[in-house]
């Protein structure tokens, strides 16, 4: 992951973000780590990176205050990485990139993953903006304005 001063100033917070975790790796590895992936090796066999690759991101996760590391439960040497409060804000952000992949690179029939409630054993619902009036909201509904 690059590391761009000009990006890590900008007033832009989509360019912050995207600095941040916007590379591939470290998207799926947030991704795995809802999945309950916690390991290292577990996060080194499911995404097939290299090493060096994987201790990058997760450093950089790590000091980011997405992922924490935490001593294995089982008391062996090892060491769990395991989403942190910011790091689970960041669920709307994968189900709304998993929503999209499964309604727009999939053929029809084509057999692929989709996320289930566990309460309903129903998929989940397709996200949308929402307005505090709960009313949809469409990209010609919004501006952006500066803050300071």
């Amino acid at each position: 992951m690059k590391s761009s001063t000009a990006l890590n100033s900008a007033p832009c917070p989509v360019a912050r973000t995207v600095d941040l975790i916007g590379d591939r790796w470290s998207l799926l590895i947030v991704r795995d780590a809802f999945d309950g992936m916690r390991r290292f090796s577990d996060f080194q066999r499911s995404l097939g990176v290299a090493k060096n690759i994987l201790t990058d991101r997760l450093y950089r996760l790590v000091e980011a205050g997405i992922l924490a590391r935490e001593d294995a439960p089982d008391g062996s040497a090892y060491q769990h990485y395991v989403l942190t409060p910011q790091g689970q804000s960041l669920f709307p952000v994968v189900v709304a990139l998993r929503q999209w992949g499964e309604q727009h690179l999939f053929a029809p029939g084509e057999p692929h993953s989709t996320l289930i409630d566990r309460r309903t054993g129903k998929p989940l619902p397709p996200m949308k903006v929402q307005g505090k009036d709960g009313a949809a909201v469409s990209p010609e509904d919004t501006e952006v304005r500066k803050v300071s």
